[in-house]
C-alpha cells in the first residue's frame, strides 16, 4: 500500500513504505547488527548507523571544514560543468532523482540551469526518512519557488522501480559525494547492479567519486583539526547508548582514521582506551575491550579512473563522459543504463 500526502508548501510526497514495516523492526535490524559486529574477532559496527539526525548534522559540519576537500571539488564540477551534463542527458522530460535527503547544495546547480533552459524537470528525492523528505522538500521549495517537487518515501531501488513502472520520462539518477566509496568493492557492484535492475533503459546516473591522491590530504580530510569527524563516528555508540539501552562511556573510546594502500581506502576505527565492559541491554549482552582494542565504523574507498570504468561495464553501463575537478581529486561520472 501506499500513501500519498498533499502539501502546498512541498508538493507532492509519496509514501511507499508498506504498512507492515513498523518503526520496531528497524531498531530490531539494528539490535541484530550491533550484536553481529561486537561478537565479531575484530570488531565492526555498521556506518548507516551513524546517521540519525544528530550524525546528519554533524556529517553537515564535515563538509563545512577546510580540511574536507570534497564537497568544494563536486561543487567546482557541477558548477563548471552543468551545461555539458544537461547537454549530454538531453532536453525531454525528466525524472531529477536524488537518493537521499542531503542538504540539496549540491543539486539545485543542476535544476536551476534546467529551470533556466526551460526543461520540463520533476525533481524527485528518495528517502526512507518521512521527515527527512518532508524537509527537505520545504526548504528547497522556498528556495525554488515554483519548481515540481515530488518527495518519495521509500527505500532506493523501491522507489525507482516505481519511477520506471510509469515510464513518463527519462530517469537521471544523482548518487553524489562519494557514497559508492562507502561500500565494500563487492558491495558496490550489488549497488550498481541493483540499481542497472531498477532503472529502464536509457535512463542516466550520476556519481561521485573520490580519487587517489597524496595520502596526506586523504588523512588531513578524515582527522579535521576541529575533531567533527571524531564527533561524528563516535555518534554511533550514542545511538546505540539511547536506542539500545547501552552504556558506553564515550570519553573511554579514541577515533582513528588511516589510509590502508592494500585495499585503497580510508578506514576508520573507534579505539578503546582501556580494558572494559560494556553491557547493551535491548540484547542483554555485555561486550568486553582489550586495551586499545578497535571498532571499525567506516571503510571510504577511494579509485582510479580505471577502477571506475570497470565498475560501470561490469553493472551494464555505458559510461557518456567523466568530470574532473581542476585538482584531479574528484570525479562526477555520467553514465547510461544499457539493456539492449
Amino acid at each position: 500500500m501506499s500513501k500519498n500526502v498533499k502539501n502546498s508548501d512541498t508538493g507532492e510526497i509519496l509514501d511507499l513504505q508498506s504498512r507492515h514495516i513498523p518503526c520496531p523492526k528497524s531498531q530490531q535490524e539494528f539490535a541484530i547488527d550491533v550484536l553481529l559486529g561486537l561478537s565479531h574477532t575484530h570488531k565492526w559496527l555498521p556506518c548507516k548507523y551513524i546517521y540519525d539526525e544528530r550524525g546528519s548534522l554533524l556529517f553537515e559540519q564535515i563538509m563545512a571544514c577546510p580540511e574536507y576537500y570534497l564537497t568544494d571539488c563536486e561543487m567546482e564540477i557541477l558548477k563548471t560543468y552543468k551545461k555539458e551534463i544537461i547537454a549530454k542527458i538531453g532536453k525531454g522530460k525528466i525524472n531529477l532523482v536524488e537518493l537521499g535527503a542531503g542538504s540539496g547544495e549540491k543539486t539545485k546547480i543542476l535544476l536551476q540551469e534546467m529551470i533556466t533552459d526551460n526543461i520540463d524537470v520533476t525533481f524527485i528525492p528518495i528517502d526512507i526518512s518521512s521527515s527527512a523528505i518532508r524537509n527537505f522538500t520545504t526548504n528547497l521549495k522556498k528556495q525554488l519557488p515554483g519548481i515540481k517537487i515530488k518527495g518519495l518515501v521509500s527505500e532506493y531501488f523501491k522507489g525507482i522501480r516505481w519511477l520506471s513502472n510509469l515510464n513518463c520520462c527519462t530517469n537521471v539518477i544523482l548518487f553524489l559525494g562519494s557514497n559508492i566509496g562507502n561500500f565494500e568493492p563487492a558491495g558496490a557492484n550489488v549497488f550498481l547492479s541493483s540499481l542497472w535492475n531498477a532503472c529502464n533503459d536509457g535512463d542516466y546516473l550520476v556519481t561521485g567519486f573520490d580519487l587517489k591522491k597524496d595520502i596526506q590530504l586523504l588523512l588531513n580530510a578524515y582527522n579535521d583539526s576541529g575533531g567533527v569527524t571524531a564527533e561524528f563516528n563516535l555518534n554511533l555508540l550514542r545511538r546505540i547508548n539511547n536506542e539500545l539501552g547501552g552504556d558506553f562511556d564515550l570519553k573511554e573510546f579514541q577515533y582513528y582514521s588511516t589510509f590502508d594502500a592494500i585495499s585503497g581506502a580510508m578506514q576508520s576505527y573507534l579505539i578503546s582506551r582501556k580494558k572494559q565492559y560494556v553491557v547493551i541491554d535491548e540484547i542483554n549482552r555485555m561486550f568486553s575491550f582489550k586495551s586499545w582494542e578497535s571498532i571499525h565504523t567506516e571503510s571510504s574507498y577511494k579509485f582510479l579512473v580505471d577502477d571506475i570504468e570497470k565498475l560501470a561495464s561490469r553493472n551494464g553501463f555505458e559510461i557518456i563522459e567523466h568530470f574532473f575537478d581542476s585538482k584531479n581529486y574528484f570525479m562526477d561520472s555520467l553514465w547510461q543504463v544499457r539493456k539492449e
